[in-house]
């Protein structure tokens, strides 16, 4: 017998992490999409995976994830709505063996769809899958502090990556490949997905300068710890920035000590011995 899915883990960890995105201000309105691989068992405790509700064609070529599950969220939908109708607001989906289509096990009751960046998202499981099989999670959030960031201080992989770090000790061990940065570009279109993808070969926390940010992980809590970690940084910058600069900084010999500490090897060129 099926398991009723409202006590799903995978559905559970969707309501809640919409819900602290949305508290946080991250997802105003429609703002924002997540994208969640699971396995095949985990659905089909919860889900008759031979029933399929509908077939949603995809321009994109997804061919490299025919058969694999994620359950999304949906496109025009309002994460503070999540929680409370998540049948309306978050879909299942299997990606069809011809690539170009989605199939909808559950969820968009009233007819929606996936999100619109769908296609950015698939692209960025992709390229996360070859540099790490654990891989399950895509966040697109509008972190405010990083988005108020790119108007700011300019937008040099090397130089933003190491203004974050040295404005809390945690960032250098949290994200010590440091973050990309994309040109502004249009949003949910193939190119903004493949450009996205390119810089998540050496990352996994991916900046759309004046829009938000893109992360990946192995779990939704890291995939949003990596997130919530950059934005504390941006905020302690933008506030070192209303004080009127820095007056002193972590040196660079200060952070080669914590990676050292901590086991990690931050991104070359960032530091200087």
């Amino acid at each position: 017998m099926l398991q009723d899915i409202r006590t799903a883990p995978f559905l559970r960890e969707m309501c809640d992490t919409t819900a602290n995105l949305y508290r946080l201000g991250w997802d105003e309105r429609n703002g924002g999409n997540i994208s969640y691989l699971i396995a095949e068992e985990e659905v089909s405790d919860y889900l008759d995976i031979s029933k399929v509700e509908r077939t949603v064609p995809m321009s994109f070529d997804a061919a490299e994830l025919a058969g694999k599950y994620f359950i999304v969220t949906g496109s025009g939908k309002y994460f503070k709505n999540v929680i409370k109708d998540p049948a309306v607001n978050l879909g299942v989906i299997r990606i069809g063996q011809d690539g170009h289509s989605y199939e909808i096990l559950w969820g968009f009751a009233d007819g929606g769809v996936a999100t619109s960046e769908l296609p950015t998202h698939l692209m960025n499981h992709m390229q996360r899958l070859v540099v790490d099989p654990k891989h399950r999670v895509i966040m697109h959030c509008h972190a405010t502090h990083l988005i108020g960031m790119t108007f700011t201080h300019n937008l040099d992989e090397i130089e933003f990556t190491k203004t974050l770090w040295e404005m809390c000790t945690e960032c250098l061990v949290v994200f010590p490949e440091g973050v990309g940065i994309i040109p502004w570009m249009v949003p949910g279109t193939d190119a903004i997905g493949e450009a996205t993808a390119e810089r998540m070969k050496g990352v996994r926390i991916v900046m759309w300068p004046h829009h938000g940010v893109f992360g990946a992980g192995t779990t939704m809590d890291e995939a949003f710890g990596l997130i919530e970690t950059a934005e504390k940084a941006a905020q302690v910058y933008t506030i070192v920035c209303a004080q009127g600069g820095k007056q002193q900084t972590i040196s660079d010999r200060e952070l080669l000590d914590l990676a050292q500490a901590f086991g990690v090897t931050p991104r070359p060129g960032v530091l200087q011995n």
